[in-house]
């Protein structure tokens, strides 16, 4: 016996402001919220949601509303300067890096990896994206309290402050293909992530 096929309800939608500017993700019940509102200025990329409500007592069809991968917005928003600092968070970094340790070159899960900082802590180093790698935690106990030319190991790529869509690209728990091509397009021209591989989720 047969079954249908219900949306997986946790995909995220990619918000962005009437101009096109990548802002967040929003779950479904935001996208719906927004929709609701009168706030949705356009739809772009492919649909993955059918949501179906009640019954019009007048016209006696079922309301259906259709949410897009991408979703642009009226309304107000903060400015994003050109000096934005996203916030650092181990989840944020090993996605930059590709859960590559950047010692060893070898990729590994999360639970594997750690944030190393390259100028050390103990010898004035600071706690942002410009001085901080993904590095597996063999690597990070054998570098210690030095840097990486103390401690004789290369460096196998300079990190990076990302911008702000490269941020939201990093905080996509899963990125649908047109998702990417999307936010690709703000990316700046020499990203890092521009060439990143991406794996494109069918909707359900």
């Amino acid at each position: 016996m047969g079954g249908c096929v219900l949306p997986d309800l946790t995909q995220q939608v990619l918000r962005t402001d009437a101009s096109g500017m990548p802002l967040e993700w929003i779950n479904y019940q935001e996208a719906v919220r927004f929709h609701h509102a009168g706030r949705v200025a356009y739809s772009l990329g492919s649909r993955i949601y059918t949501l179906r409500g009640g019954i019009n007592a007048q016209s006696g069809l079922r309301s259906k509303l259709e949410v897009s991968a991408i979703l642009a917005t009226h309304g107000t928003n903060k400015t994003l300067t050109k000096n934005y600092i996203p916030p650092l968070s181990n989840r944020t970094l090993f996605k930059r890096d590709a859960q590559i340790c950047l010692y060893c070159g070898q990729r590994f899960t999360t639970s594997e990896l750690s944030r190393d900082h390259v100028t050390p802590i103990s010898q004035g180093g600071a706690d942002h994206w410009q001085n901080v790698v993904t590095a597996c935690k063999r690597c990070n106990n054998h570098k210690a309290g030095w840097t990486p030319e103390q401690a004789g190991m290369q460096l196998l790529a300079i990190p990076f402050r990302p911008t702000h869509a490269e941020y939201i690209y990093l905080k996509g728990r899963r990125v649908l293909a047109d998702q990417m091509d999307f936010l690709r397009a703000h990316f700046p021209r020499k990203s890092p992530l521009r060439d990143r591989e991406i794996f494109e989720l069918r909707p359900g």
